[in-house]
């Protein structure tokens, strides 16, 4: 026997309430994970800031006059090697030593011996100026950096030597 046409739209009708009750009563199903959210492109790395140094201890009294006994200037090395002192512009009782493209900012100190010491503020390089020389050294490695570094005056002053040790 065949569903009459009235049986037939019955039927439907009460699935379709079916489906809408069903549809209000049950739980939603899980939304989707939500995209993540596009990344921008990263940016260069930027240039961390070069490292603020501390400022220099204020020179006085035997440092002053250390520095004052300082010869300024170029010195002519062993192996063609050229050194330069200058004063620390910003700085009054400090000096800048440089050899070839390293500069470093040093601290004067007379020793007892009466060698006047040029301490790297940083720790590392000394140079040692006595009458008739001077050299860099290396005070981590303990190694001379340049030897037989000579200042116009301390030339003179091997000149004078010589003269007074000559036989009369």
């Amino acid at each position: 026997m065949k569903p009459s046409t009235a049986t037939l739209t019955a039927i439907a009708a009460t699935l379709s309430l079916a489906t809408a009750a069903h549809a209000q009563t049950a739980t939603p199903a899980a939304k989707p994970p939500a995209k993540a959210a596009a990344k921008p492109a990263a940016k260069p790395a930027a240039r961390a800031p070069a490292p603020v140094e501390a400022p220099l201890a204020r020179a006085e009294g035997e440092q002053l006059a250390a520095a004052a006994m300082t010869l300024f200037g170029d010195y002519a090395c062993e192996f063609d090697q050229t050194i330069t002192i200058t004063n620390t512009p910003k700085n009054d009782g400090y000096v800048d030593v440089r050899l070839k493209t390293q500069t470093w900012t040093m601290k004067p100190v007379l020793s007892s011996t009466g060698a006047l010491r040029l301490e790297d503020v940083k720790g590392r390089m000394l140079m040692l100026q006595i009458a008739n020389k001077s050299m860099l050294m290396d005070t981590k490695i303990g190694q001379r950096v340049v030897d037989e570094c000579v200042h116009e005056k301390q030339r003179a002053q091997k000149v004078a030597d010589a003269g007074a040790d000559a036989p009369k």
